[in-house]
């Protein structure tokens, strides 16, 4: 195989939540440069447009279709209109996600570590479950689910969003294991501490951030374009023999120790 086409995504239909900021719009510009068409989502309608739009005058296709992932008929609305417009969705990308509560698990409310949960991984599940059965019908298809380093350490701040990433990186392998034989390829990616408005908690502060850079090998924090390439190797050809696998991208962070 040539090697621009292992990292082809010509004719491909890529539904990507949380896709108007940080990670998940890097990964969206990323795959419709590499010829995907691309479905742009999140809760805000107007930023839904503005990227689509961004995209479009790029020269790619994307579709904008706003959608709050907590939500079953929501998501369902989001796949359909999909369909609607493509026939088809090869590639899924679940992004978006939520964390509102920092602090340790002994004081986390009922009511917290529900949206957590419920959010990061049962919507997930609810997504697959709803686009995997029309990838199977073609035996082909793509999920990646954008996962933490946050579940594969303990964390005094993060607890209960730990526990969410880490029951992400087993629902790729329950769904490579189910699906893998109608040739659906199931990963996660686990970043560590990106440049977003998500984690801006963890680095806007001068003394956090230098304490977390501290931490990295590779002396600095990741960027949304650092994960991009990782989610169109995951996504293309080059990761054909790839499936319930967790890619871990975080500057080193999680292999050594400065202490």
């Amino acid at each position: 195989m040539q090697l621009h086409r292992l990292f082809d995504l010509s004719g491909k239909v890529a539904l990507i939540t949380g896709s108007t900021k940080g990670i998940g719009k890097a990964i969206a510009q990323a795959f419709a440069q590499a010829g995907a068409k691309v479905v742009i989502s999140s809760r805000k309608e107007d930023m839904c447009k503005d990227v689509a739009a961004e995209i479009s005058d790029a020269g790619g296709e994307a579709l904008a279709h706003a959608c709050n992932i907590s939500y079953k008929d929501q998501l369902q609305a989001l796949v359909d209109a999909t369909l609607n417009k493509w026939q088809r969705i090869d590639l899924l990308v679940c992004n978006a996600a939520v964390n509102p509560y920092y602090g340790p698990l002994a004081e986390i409310s009922d009511e917290a570590y529900d949206k957590i949960m419920n959010t990061n991984v049962k919507s997930n599940l609810w997504l697959c479950n709803m686009v995997l059965p029309q990838m199977a019908g073609r035996k082909d298809g793509v999920v990646i689910i954008v996962s933490s380093i946050a579940g594969l350490k303990g964390n005094n701040r993060l607890g209960a969003y730990g526990l969410s990433k880490a029951a992400d990186m087993q629902l790729v392998r329950n769904l490579a294991v189910e699906w893998g034989p109608a040739n659906i390829r199931c990963n996660c990616i686990a970043p560590g501490l990106v440049h977003t408005d998500f984690a801006r908690a963890l680095w806007e502060n001068p003394e956090a951030k230098a304490r977390a850079i501290a931490a990295y090998p590779i002396g600095r924090l990741g960027e949304p374009e650092d994960i991009a390439g990782a989610a169109v190797f995951l996504a293309a050809p080059a990761g054909n023999f790839i499936t319930g696998q967790t890619l871990v991208i975080d500057g080193g962070t999680t292999i050594g120790s400065y202490a």
